[in-house]
C-alpha cells in the first residue's frame, strides 16, 4: 500500500511539473531574450570623455566638466529630449568602453579615422584639426625634420600617435614616449624629459596661449584631421538622432554661437 501511494505520488508531481513548464510558453534562449534599448529611447545617453582635454572636455576649478564638446553635446541632448550623464573614462580604451556598453557614445575631440570607423559608426565632421608640435620657446626644433634623435611626447590612445607612427620622420625619432593625458605630457615638456610633444592643435593653442613665451608652435605639423561624434555602429537610432540635431545646431547658428564662446570665432565645418 505505501509503495501504491509513492507511486502515485510521484506520477501526480511529475504531472505538476510538467504542466507548470507549458509547451505554448517555452523558456526565453538568447535568441528571444529582449535587446538592452537603444540609448535614443532609453531618456538618457550617457557620454565619455577624457576629462583632461580642454577646451574640448576638462574640469574647471569647481570640478565642474566644462568645455566646447560639453556644450555641443548639452545642447544636442536639450533637442533630443534626454538626459545627458558626461563619464570621464581612460581615453585609451574608449572603443572597449563604448562597445562594452558603458557608454553610449564618444564626444570629446573624437578624431574620424578609417581604422576606427569599423568599430565606430561616426556622425558627419563638425570641426578640422592638426597634429600640431609644440616646443619649448627656446627649442632649437624648427621643423619635423629636427626631430630625429629626440624624444617625442604623445597623448596614448590619441590621434597623434598613428600621425606620428605614419610620418615618413618616424624612424628617426629616438623614442616616442606615451602619456595618460597631454598635461602631464606638457609637464614633461617643461621639466626637458621630452623635446617636443605632438597634440591636437584645439589643446595645443589653449594651453600655449595660457601660458605665453614658453612654448612655441612650430610650422610644420603632422597632418589635418576631422572631429566626430562616436556610437556604437549598431546603435544607429542615436547616430541619426545626433546628426540631426548637429545639422539643425549648424543651420539655425547656435554650434557657431558655442564655437565663439569658446574660441573667439566659428570654427564648425
Amino acid at each position: 500500500m505505501n509503495r501504491l501511494t509513492s507511486l502515485l505520488m510521484m506520477s501526480l508531481t511529475a504531472g505538476a511539473l510538467l504542466a507548470g513548464c507549458g509547451r505554448n510558453e517555452p523558456a526565453p534562449s538568447a535568441q528571444t531574450q529582449a535587446a538592452p534599448p537603444a540609448a535614443a529611447a532609453s531618456g538618457k545617453i550617457v557620454i565619455g570623455l577624457d576629462d583632461n582635454f580642454p577646451p574640448m572636455g576638462f574640469r574647471n576649478e569647481k570640478n565642474e566638466l566644462v568645455g566646447f564638446d560639453i556644450d555641443l553635446a548639452r545642447e544636442a541632448a536639450k533637442r533630443l529630449g534626454v538626459e545627458v550623464e558626461f563619464k570621464p573614462i581612460d581615453w585609451s580604451a574608449k572603443e572597449a568602453e563604448l562597445n562594452g556598453r558603458r557608454v553610449d557614445a564618444l564626444w570629446n575631440g573624437l578624431t574620424i579615422t578609417e581604422q576606427r570607423r569599423q568599430n565606430i559608426g561616426f556622425t558627419s565632421p563638425y570641426m578640422e584639426n592638426h597634429q600640431i608640435v609644440v616646443v619649448p620657446a627656446n627649442s632649437a626644433i624648427r621643423t619635423k625634420a629636427d626631430l630625429a634623435g629626440r624624444t617625442v611626447g604623445v597623448q596614448d590612445g590619441s590621434s597623434a600617435v598613428d600621425a606620428v607612427q605614419k610620418d615618413a620622420v618616424a624612424g628617426s625619432i629616438k623614442e616616442l614616449r606615451k602619456f595618460a593625458d597631454n598635461v602631464t605630457a606638457l609637464m614633461d615638456l617643461s621639466a626637458g624629459r621630452v623635446d617636443a610633444i605632438v597634440m591636437d592643435e584645439v589643446v595645443g593653442r589653449y594651453y600655449t596661449a595660457k601660458k605665453p613665451g614658453e612654448y612655441q608652435v612650430l610650422d610644420d605639423h603632422f597632418g589635418t584631421e576631422e572631429y566626430g561624434v562616436g556610437t556604437r555602429k549598431d546603435d544607429t537610432e542615436l547616430l541619426a538622432k545626433l546628426q540631426k540635431a548637429m545639422d539643425d545646431m549648424k543651420q539655425d547658428g547656435s554650434a557657431a554661437r558655442i564655437s565663439t564662446e569658446w574660441f573667439g570665432k566659428d570654427i564648425i565645418r
